[in-house]
């Protein structure tokens, strides 16, 4: 079934507790244009997806709207690696809809969210948050996403990244309009909730990965970056390609994150991880000071060279 299979419309057109939420956060909405320290939504049309004709003409077309909608972005950290966030009893978004609900309001909201977890001594989340009220059609390929297992999600799950603003030496390891399938090059854990999806995307899985985010958290405060999340079209009857969600996150300050304390699995709210085998790369953490002394020297050709390297062994795959 094609991906353009829209969503009914909603009956409900303001919800009070979405706006608390896009209102919250260590990271608040911004301007897109010229915000700082902060999140916007960038046009779907920005990004290029796999058109209805890709498998015959290999056409990309901009992407039009997103299937889901945007509750916000948090930014934080944690004495140890933060996982399955929407379980956490104190987690904002979820904390929100289960007042909202209990106020009588009857929502059938599914929340959809990326976790991606950055390594350090102090490790850090960059969470993302989108939200439908309305029935995910059966048998549409976010349907089949959430409801398969993981060799399913890990050979779909699609990031697009473009670099707004920022250094060259950014620009060249990132690349701009990169498409990755996040779960053939990082270990991801799909957590799933009754009336939620949780994607935990480990960054430290890979150490050429690991290297290139450090090299941007250096100059994350000069960098403005839009990703785009979506799940891939393999067959022509499922194209053409839609966004779930994206995001612009503008020359973010590392000390904006919020501090949460560690929770233990038993305390969390609903949710189960998957258990299936990761089916990414298995990078080696004994790579990371190869990709960083590379990444420290920036020079372009170098980094593409080394790129290439890591992609023909296997670590990564990039995708069209």
């Amino acid at each position: 079934m094609s991906q353009s299979q829209g969503f009914e419309s909603a009956t409900d057109p303001e919800i009070d507790w979405k706006e608390e939420i896009l209102r919250g956060g260590s990271l608040q909405q911004v301007d897109p244009e010229d915000g700082i320290n902060g999140w916007s939504s960038p046009p779907g049309n920005l990004f290029h997806v796999r058109g209805s004709n890709y498998f015959t003409k290999k056409q990309k077309v901009p992407a039009g709207d997103w299937l889901l909608k945007p509750l916000g972005m948090d930014w934080l950290k944690a004495g140890s690696k933060l996982d399955h966030v929407l379980g956490r009893p104190d987690n904002r978004v979820m904390a929100a809809l289960s007042k909202a609900n209990s106020d009588g309001k009857g929502l059938k909201t599914f929340v959809f969210a990326v976790n991606l977890q950055v390594p350090g001594r102090e490790p850090h989340s960059a969470v993302f948050y989108y939200a439908t009220d309305d029935p995910i059609p059966v048998g549409s390929l976010f349907y089949r996403f959430i409801h398969e297992d993981d060799h399913f999600r890990n050979s779909r799950f699609k990031i697009v990244n473009r670099i707004v603003k920022g250094p060259w030496i950014v620009k060249t390891a990132v690349g701009n309009y990169a498409a990755c399938l996040l779960g053939k090059a990082l270990r991801c854990n799909y957590i799933k909730g009754s009336n939620y999806l949780e994607i935990d995307v480990d960054i430290g899985s890979s150490a050429l990965a690991s290297a290139i985010l450090h090299l941007a958290l250096g100059y994350v405060n000069s960098v403005t970056v839009d990703m785009g999340f979506l799940v891939e079209s393999q067959a022509e009857e499922e194209l053409p390609e839609r966004l779930l969600g994206a995001v612009r996150v503008s020359q973010m300050q590392m000390g904006s994150a919020a501090r949460l304390d560690v929770v233990a699995a038993e305390d969390r709210c609903g949710g189960k991880p998957s258990g299936e085998n990761y089916q990414g790369s298995g990078f080696q953490r004994s790579k990371l000071g190869r990709g960083l002394s590379l990444l420290k020297n920036a020079h372009p050709q170098k980094v593409k060279a080394e790129a290439a390297e890591e992609e023909e062994e296997g670590n990564i795959k990039h995708v069209s």
